[in-house]
């Protein structure tokens, strides 16, 4: 029975900090466009191409794509 005491104000203040969050996203705008995120995946625009001279890559891994194009052009 001595739990009650507790667990009524626990619950009685985890409503109030629901309310307050709910009230704060509906404040900030969250619920505007509740379509376009679900669509995102579907569209056909890719994501840019990295340059491989540049993030990410270590330089023996990026090759040099040039003298590769130079060589292939000579031995004809």
């Amino acid at each position: 029975m001595n739990i009650l005491v507790v667990m009524i104000p626990l619950s009685i203040l985890l409503l109030i900090g629901a309310g307050i969050a709910f009230f704060w996203a509906v404040e900030h705008d969250q619920f505007d466009d509740m379509d376009t995120p679900k669509l995102l995946p579907l569209l056909d625009d890719p994501a840019p191409k990295q340059d491989r001279q540049g993030a990410g890559f270590p330089p023996e891994a990026r090759g040099n794509d040039e003298q590769d194009i130079s060589a292939a052009d000579e031995s004809k």
